[in-house]
């Protein structure tokens, strides 16, 4: 069982690239969504989070998604994982999953990273980015999921704006 960890706030295009090769790489892959009880939620709340991931990845039989808080490789012991995932988009995003892919391994009992760059449609892409560009009232829906276009859309005609804390 793969274990990918992050924050998903919001899951896009990028994150379901990567979720969709796990899910025909690995038998079982758990999108574990993290959080910080001492830091404020976020653009989405957890839950928010969670159901659109649930909405968009309901063509993946063998994916499901949990919550956790802490250290990832506490998670991935807890979950059962075989070992990590994690996207990368670019040189940068490798620089820094090698070196978190390490301290895992050191902290965590040898665990693995696999990497999986993100490549598709819309697959280039950063929550961040997503999250301003919606927060402003943009158009996001070429680069997130279905469910998630009609949230951020929903969220801004209501002139909500969560402070991107996370």
């Amino acid at each position: 069982m793969a274990l990918y960890p992050g924050s998903f706030d919001p899951v896009h295009a990028g994150h379901l690239a990567v979720i969709e090769v796990a899910a025909g790489l690995f038998g079982d892959v758990v999108i574990a969504v993290g959080h910080n009880p001492a830091k404020p939620s976020g653009y989405l709340s957890v839950e928010e989070r969670v159901a659109l991931i649930v909405a968009s990845t309901t063509h993946l039989a063998n994916v499901r998604t949990e919550t956790f808080s802490g250290l990832v490789t506490t998670a991935a012991t807890r979950f059962g994982a075989d070992c990590l995932l994690k996207g990368v988009r670019n040189a940068t995003d490798l620089d820094t999953e090698l070196l978190q892919a390490n301290m895992n391994a050191e902290s965590g009992g040898g665990l693995p990273t696999v990497l999986i760059p993100g490549i598709g449609p819309g697959a280039l892409v950063s929550s961040r980015y997503v999250r301003e560009i919606a927060g402003h009232g943009g158009d996001v829906s070429s680069v997130v999921p279905d469910a998630v276009a009609a949230a951020l859309t929903a969220r801004s005609d209501k002139g909500e704006r969560r402070e991107d804390q996370t």
